[in-house]
């Protein structure tokens, strides 16, 4: 379970890392435009860089 727990918050983690990457290099490309699919471009992006898909496990560690 510890394993599976610890595969889970490093995927979160590397989609945390890309969602990051994603922002640098669309701000690269099309600068602070509105974004390719009709979203408020880098700001969106930039907002989602903090959501977690398993908010639970890093709050665990928390309580560990």
């Amino acid at each position: 379970l510890w394993d599976l727990a610890e595969a889970l918050v490093a995927h979160d983690q590397s989609l945390a890392l890309w969602r990051s990457r994603h922002v640098l290099m669309a701000e690269r490309q099309i600068g602070t435009k509105l974004g390719t699919g009709g979203s408020s471009g880098s700001g969106y992006l930039r907002s989602r860089i903090e959501l977690r898909c398993y908010p639970e496990l890093w709050a665990l560690r928390s309580s560990l």
